[in-house]
């Protein structure tokens, strides 16, 4: 078997004589990835391989994508020539010319690698000679390198190196530019749904609010004994939002966590005077992290609330029973409806709230959320992966 200094032959780049540089070309190139750029994003990474190909007269080239330090694989990309049908092929981090070249982070050449790697040979790949060149986002975080296969070997020379490193150079900015903005257009989005979210929690708290009046104004007969327990159940409610507003913390002992069970008593007891005669709740105790009982709270609190304006806890007889479950790596959290306004059939629109609902349980939480529009009531059942709560 040939040694690495038999098949990476970089210094090979400064010793042949330079072709006679197209500087118009290669200011083209750059203003067509420019616009690409501003127009299409997503265009930039495939046409730069493909300007590769027209500048240096390679019979194919590509992108190795860095997947991460936690799998150690480039994935081929944006495919072109000889080697399209490879798209997609996981290669080694730490057994490929494209880990070599992100290790020396500078333009590689090297000469039949497959010599040196079994996993080229055994794909029945021949590479004569291969420039490789690495890509960094804004200059450091590495991103993969762009290769480049000629037909026969002493193809490559160091202005092909040079206006490769150039236009890599570019795209590295010009990804760090579009992750900026796509940071930048999340964080309006995430400032857009709080605006909503908050809108909409000011709007309910308003109804509970004037529907703990009417429920208190005439379970009492005093305006006293009504004073009373309006403070209760509004400091009741107070807490309950409170807990929905509560922000990730971490303690000097690590992440906080807070019991399942608290975190759905705190929640609905705003909703009922007495606790037991319109609630029952069981199960086992699960511990959640911060944000996650920001999630299940924001959950609970909606469909409290709906029920408070359209269900079980709409009617003086009305109960919902809360009962959750762990089995296989997942949490089971049903909530059950009864005594309420009969139902006839599922709604034809869901409003804001159990859009919010669904928004938690899956984007959150990766978990999934069922209605069943029972005729004596609703049943909703909800279910996590219990890898998900302690974030």
């Amino acid at each position: 078997m040939p040694s690495f200094a038999d098949v990476f032959i970089t210094d090979e780049l400064n010793r042949r004589a330079p072709k006679k540089p197209d500087y118009l070309q290669e200011k083209l190139a750059l203003q067509e990835l420019v616009v690409r750029m501003v127009d299409a994003p997503e265009e930039v990474l495939p046409r730069f391989v493909d300007l590769a190909l027209e500048i240096t007269g390679g019979v194919s080239a590509g992108i190795s994508l860095y997947e991460g330090d936690d799998t150690r694989v480039f994935r081929w990309r944006y495919l072109r020539g000889t080697l399209a049908s490879f798209e997609g092929m996981p290669t080694p981090r730490d057994y490929s010319p494209c880990g070599v070249t992100l290790d020396e982070n500078r333009p590689v050449l090297a000469l039949h690698p497959e010599r040196a790697y079994s996993w080229i040979a055994d794909a029945g790949i021949t590479v004569p000679e291969v420039l490789l060149v690495p890509i960094h986002v804004g200059g450091k975080k590495p991103f993969g390198t762009l290769w480049i296969v000629s037909r026969e070997a002493g193809h490559f020379d160091g202005g092909d190196a040079r206006t490769m490193t150039e236009l890599a150079t570019f795209v590295g900015g010009a990804l760090s530019l579009h992750e900026s903005q796509m940071r930048l257009s999340r964080a309006l989005e995430e400032q857009e749904r709080l605006a909503a979210e908050m809108d909409h929690r000011i709007k309910n708290l308003f109804a509970i609010a004037e529907s703990m009046i009417r429920t208190t104004a005439r379970s009492t007969s005093t305006k006293e004994e009504m004073a009373l327990a309006l403070s209760g159940r509004l400091h009741a409610l107070s807490a309950a939002h409170s807990l929905v507003r509560r922000k990730v913390r971490h303690s000097e002992e690590g992440l906080r966590t807070t019991e399942l069970g608290e975190i759905i008593d705190t929640i609905i007891r705003p909703h009922a005077p007495d606790l037991s005669a319109r609630f029952q709740l069981e199960g086992p105790q699960v511990a959640c992290g911060d944000k996650a009982a920001d999630g299940i709270a924001l959950a609970m609190h909606e469909l409290a609330t709906n029920a408070s304006k359209y269900g079980a806890l709409s009617t003086e007889e009305g109960r919902v029973d809360i009962c959750w479950r762990s089995a296989d790596d997942l949490l089971t959290i049903v909530w059950t409806e009864s005594g309420g306004p009969s139902i006839e059939s599922a709604p034809k629109s869901t409003g804001y709230g159990s859009r919010l609902v669904h928004a938690t349980v899956t984007r959150q939480f990766g978990g999934k959320l069922e209605y069943d529009w029972q005729a004596s009531g609703l049943v909703v059942t909800i279910t996590l992966p219990l890898g998900n709560l302690l974030t």
